[in-house]
Parts: structure tokens; sequence; C-alpha cells
């Protein structure tokens, strides 16, 4: 286990490579290519790194955004600022969560895709 400094905020963070099954980063899906990977970054400058790539996958046809993230569906608990955010103490699901799941509930969800 190392302790090392964000890379974009400057803040600190546990780097346990040596035990990647332990570490926080194997709990967000793997989405950036490596060519984009830089030095350590903490979670929250994580998921705004991941934000940043799926909004330029948002401007590609609808069946490609879907075949991008329909493998990551399983992936596991959902994650805040990436699967949804909190407003007014609910739960408001993000596009990238919608096409993970690949389907419209016909609720007529904010950023739900299929609505588009």
């Amino acid at each position: 286990m190392t302790t090392l400094t964000c890379s974009h905020c400057g803040a600190s963070l546990t780097c346990r490579a040596d035990d990647i099954n332990a570490c926080w980063c194997n709990e967000l899906p793997a989405i950036l290519p490596i060519n984009n990977a830089t030095s350590c970054l903490c979670r929250e400058c994580t998921i705004k790194q991941i934000n940043i790539f799926l909004s330029k996958l948002y401007e590609q046809p609808l069946a490609e955004q879907i075949a991008f993230a329909k493998p990551f569906y399983q992936h596991g608990n959902l994650i805040e600022n990436l699967d949804y955010t909190l407003e007014n103490n609910y739960m408001v699901f993000s596009r990238w969560f919608f096409l993970k799941r690949d389907k419209c509930c016909t609720n007529g969800c904010t950023h739900c895709p299929f609505n588009d």
C-alpha cells in the first residue's frame, strides 16, 4: 500500500496496486482507454474523467452507445456521480445507467436516452 497524491486535484490517496482486488479503483468500471491513463487519480477525479469520456460517447449514434455500455451492466453496485446523482434526496439516474440497462421503463426519466 502506497500513499500518493492525485495528479489532478492534489488530494491524498492510497494506492493498493500490490493487491488490485483490494483497491478502490477496482470498484469502478474499466471505461477509460489505457492511452487516456495518467498518473494516479483520486476516486472523484477518476469519475470526472470517466464522465468526460462518456460525454464524447453520447455524441455517437444510440446503437453505438448501447453496444459500448451494455457489457458494464453486471458491473456491480451503482456508483454515485456515474450511475446516479442525488437531487433533493432522490436518486436521479444518469444516461450511462440507462444505456447499460438497454431498455426504457417508460416512466419518462430525465436522462433516458430512449426518449430522444
